[in-house]
């Protein structure tokens, strides 16, 4: 979990706009891994 929020945030302050988009279709695909099990 440390390794992914550290690349998340060295991601945030290159690329903002894209970092947002990215954690909200991260957030879909994780619920869709989810509801497939």
């Amino acid at each position: 979990m440390t390794k992914e929020k550290n690349t998340k945030q060295v991601n945030t302050k290159k690329e903002p706009t894209k970092t947002l988009k990215e954690k909200r279709a991260e957030k879909q695909a994780k619920r869709v891994d989810k509801s497939k099990g």
